[in-house]
């Protein structure tokens, strides 16, 4: 009887355990090196995140016509939220995000359509490119889940406008660029004094001197999180980079901008002012994650008590007791994690992207000051 219990005892504390490390387990993997057949293959429009970023590596392999075939249609099905009162009631109890499609956010909306566009100019197909550069200009302004204007985007917009030939377009956008919003204005002067530079030229009516040559350098730094009550703007989150941003640079020839701007979209993602669902959400799932966190505190606690008493009831020699005592406490150290895992906002994003792209007219990448005495890879994108 008593070596019943004591194996019963085991077997809970073992599950708990095995439980508990298996839903902290995640994996990941990476598409580098591919081929275009083998790219579009491993397109599954079910994981969207795995979606993006095959389709930046299909621009990036210069596979155009995958890009063209699967971008249109990731982005039309990955643009909208779709409400579900139960989807939406479940991911209270769960980490975030496990049964809601992810969204795209604004910036990624943005860039898709901008890839789709640089595409079509690459295959030659003018008109496809500018039809999606002005579905950039929607995607910036329609008030969708998420919504915002982007330096980055309008970046790229710009330089793809005169690519097509459109230079009255592509002022609009260094306009726009230079008189961006106010909250950003100070953050990256050296990009604003470059686009008002280039909408002087442009208002002079002076000939271009030479094509513009974007590159991507790097990769979007993985994001960390902690817990933060007091003075966070994103419910009870801080959400930080791995790794810094490369500072802003203007030269003669060129421009360089980091993709801080993305992340301080996905950083922002739980703020009332930006997602209230999301910020609702959070706070709900902060009482029901700390009850979470006292189920192993409480199973810790029953196996220590149980098998001491177990010992003591059959007289043993101690040995019983002290194994308890050890299994108890390794399930309560626990505690934190189940509680981490319950409370672990959604931060996914798009990550096959550059973590800042330099458009420049310069002809080689060592002529270019804004690409010099670089170590993360720089990549040519177009």
């Amino acid at each position: 009887m008593i070596r019943r219990h004591i194996r019963s005892i085991a077997a809970v504390a073992l599950g708990l355990l095995i439980g508990l490390v298996g839903c902290q387990t995640s994996g990941g993997r990476t598409m580098q090196g591919l081929s275009c057949s083998e790219i579009e293959r491993g397109i599954d429009l079910s994981d969207r995140i795995d979606t993006l970023n095959r389709l930046a590596d299909a621009f990036a392999g210069r596979c155009y016509d995958t890009l063209i075939t699967h971008g249109e249609k990731a982005r039309s099905e990955f643009r909208h939220k779709n409400f579900s009162l139960l989807k939406e009631t479940t991911n209270v109890f769960i980490p975030e995000g496990s049964f809601i499609d992810y969204v795209l956010e604004s910036y990624e909306r943005g860039y898709l359509s901008l890839l789709l566009a640089a595409s079509y100019a690459n295959v030659q197909k003018m008109e496809e490119a500018k039809v999606e550069l002005r579905q950039l200009d929607h995607e910036l302004f329609t008030p969708l889940y998420n919504y915002g204007e982007d330096p980055i985007n309008l970046l790229l917009s710009a330089v793809l406008w005169e690519r097509v030939g459109e230079v009255n377009e592509a002022r609009v956008d260094w306009l726009r660029l230079r008189d961006l919003d106010v909250m950003w204005k100070g953050k990256q002067d050296a990009v604003r004094v470059f686009a008002a530079g280039r909408v002087a030229q442009i208002d002079e009516g002076q000939s271009d001197s030479g094509p513009w040559q974007v590159y991507g350098i790097g990769r979007f730094p993985e994001l960390t999180w902690d817990l933060e009550f007091f003075g966070s703007t994103s419910g009870y989150f801080s959400v930080k980079a791995k790794e810094d941003f490369l500072p802003a640079c203007r030269s003669d020839t060129g421009v360089r901008l980091s993709t801080r701007s993305w992340f301080e979209k996905v950083a922002i993602r739980h703020s009332h002012g930006y997602h209230p669902l999301l910020n609702v959400q959070a706070w709900v799932r902060l009482p029901i994650g700390l009850t979470y966190s006292l189920v192993p505190l409480a199973a810790g606690a029953g196996v220590m008590v149980g098998g001491c008493m177990l010992d003591a009831a059959a007289k043993g020699n101690g040995a019983l007791c002290q194994v308890s005592v050890v299994g108890g406490a390794a399930l309560m150290r626990t505690a934190p994690a189940v509680m981490e895992g319950a409370l672990q906002p959604d931060l996914r994003h798009w990550e096959h992207v550059p973590a800042a792209f330099v458009v420049t007219r310069a002809l080689k990448p060592e002529l270019e000051p804004c690409l010099a005495r670089l170590k993360a890879p720089v990549q040519r994108l177009w």
